[in-house]
């Protein structure tokens, strides 16, 4: 994945690098995409359609509040990821749960 950096970022510290806007500078190399300068978004940077919105691992990311929410997972195409909300105590029944269900969670804590 190429990181689109915003114009004149290198000029001002505040602008994030998330920040894309478009050039609109009469001058502007990168509106005017010379080679030289940084790249600009354009529709063949696209994601192919089957990988498109999946996580890195190649699984289908859902949202699990409760243990509850497990039963409905695939654990062939996709994968839990727990909320923010979630405490300490249930998130520890939903990664027992999961790993008895062989479920992959993508946050559990363990640094891969």
């Amino acid at each position: 994945m190429t990181d689109f950096d915003r114009q004149m970022k290198h000029k001002h510290n505040k602008l994030k690098n998330k920040s894309w806007r478009n050039p609109v500078g009469k001058h502007s190399k990168v509106r005017l995409e010379k080679k030289h300068a940084p790249a600009k978004p354009k529709i063949g940077y696209r994601t192919n359609k089957k990988i498109r919105g999946k996580h890195p691992s190649g699984y289908d990311e859902v949202i699990v509040h409760n243990t509850d929410d497990l039963d409905q997972i695939d654990n062939e195409t996709e994968a839990a990821r727990i909320s923010g909300t979630v405490g300490g105590r249930k998130k520890q029944a939903i990664l027992e749960k999961a790993e008895e269900q062989d479920i992959k969670v993508l946050n559990n804590g363990e640094q891969e």
